[in-house]
């Protein structure tokens, strides 16, 4: 009795040290890609699969560096297809498990998780139909994941997703709300407070639901306080990544802080300018804007003219294969005309304001141009 009882204990902590192997890895590789550190994150995850060679998690994850290169600049498309393509890898390998073993949680839970991911794409590219329907099939999966082992609390990630969206989705694009007969109720509330217990106690899924809760308060719900609270410390976790920063940012522009707002973008100018990983033009572009906006405030006009010059130059470079003028453009060209006239540079403003007359209306720029032809702006 004594003798099996020492094999069984050896045998267990054979598996702890495999578990604890296991998540050290994963969870290493998770921040290596929230610190935008893609390269790193590859090697992880690459380990993840050799050493854990019939686990869904090394395919998965491996995906979602994809899904942060997406994530940084998500006009860009470019990477769509691979990403698509990673997901369809994890949902084959999970079904070659689940043939084999209908109840392996690890592969319900990742097969969902990609189907998730996949929905998120499909709904980034205002794909709805598509959204809705990946977000279906991965639901009840979640559930079974759930049912099997209710400790695992990064399942309401996806519960947390889906009832948000669900529900938030169709109010805000009204045309969707026919399709969504075929499919299950959604609940914000209900969808927000899984987001709150992912966020805390999620092994794998606490970063995201951090993130995603930070942005559901920014874009939909336009609670601003409550998206810092999630923007503050995502920030500080992981201070190069850039759209926590440039969220972190533009919260303090929501909040009327100019000056902290400067603050964190000249932070962001900085890492632009010296090549950090996601600190692109686009990004540059609106840290300029706002750290010219803040001295314009402040009346050092000769600073804030430079800074909207130069969102100016950048936005032409950027907005090269847009069918219309950004609203980055149109308003540091009017306020280019304005910092003018304040110089006393009269002809110099008037070209400004026929320049904002050409481009497309944005925010009464047409109104304010035409007003300032006539009046020289001296406020």
């Amino acid at each position: 009795m004594k003798f099996v009882l020492i094999i069984l204990l050896s045998i267990l902590q054979i598996q702890f040290a495999q578990s604890n192997r296991f998540d050290s890895l994963v969870t290493k590789g998770i921040k290596e890609i929230y610190n935008i550190q893609f390269d790193q994150a590859k090697k992880t995850f690459d380990l993840v699969k050799k050493e854990y060679p019939e686990h869904p998690a090394g395919k998965f994850f491996s995906a979602m560096i994809i899904w942060w290169k997406i994530t940084l600049d998500r006009d860009n498309e470019s990477y769509d297809e691979a990403f698509e393509d990673s997901l369809e890898d994890v949902i084959d390998f999970c079904d070659d498990i689940l043939d084999e073993y209908p109840k392996n949680v690890d592969a319900i839970f990742f097969k969902g998780g990609a189907l998730g991911f996949r929905g998120r794409l499909y709904a980034l590219r205002k794909e709805w139909f598509n959204a809705a329907l990946d977000g279906k099939d991965a639901l009840p999966l979640v559930f079974e994941a759930y049912k099997i082992d209710p400790t695992n609390e990064d399942v309401k990630l996806g519960f947390g997703i889906y009832n948000y969206y669900a529900e938030s989705i169709p109010e805000k694009y009204p045309f969707i709300k026919p399709a969504m007969v075929f499919f299950p109720n959604g609940n914000k509330s209900k969808g927000i407070e899984q987001l709150k217990i992912a966020a805390q106690k999620a092994k794998y899924a606490n970063i995201e639901a951090r993130f995603f809760l930070m942005t559901l308060y920014y874009q939909f719900e336009e609670d601003y306080s409550e998206s810092l609270i999630y923007a503050k410390p995502l920030h500080e976790d992981f201070p190069n990544n850039p759209i926590f920063e440039k969220y972190y940012g533009r919260l303090f522009i929501k909040k009327g802080n100019y000056k902290k707002a400067a603050e964190i973008f000249s932070g962001i100018y900085k890492k632009c300018k010296n090549g950090y990983k996601g600190y692109n033009k686009k990004l540059k572009r609106e840290a300029v804007y706002y750290i010219g906006n803040n001295f314009y405030m402040q009346g050092k006009l000769d600073s804030a003219k430079r800074y909207f010059s130069e969102c100016e130059k950048l936005s032409k470079e950027v907005d090269v294969n847009l069918d219309e003028e950004s609203g980055f453009l149109i308003n540091a060209a009017l306020y280019v005309g304005m910092i003018n006239d304040r110089l006393g540079l009269r002809d110099e403003a008037v070209k400004k304001y026929k320049q904002v007359l050409s481009y497309r209306e944005y925010g009464n720029s047409h109104k304010k141009a035409k007003k300032y032809l006539k009046k020289p702006r001296r406020h």
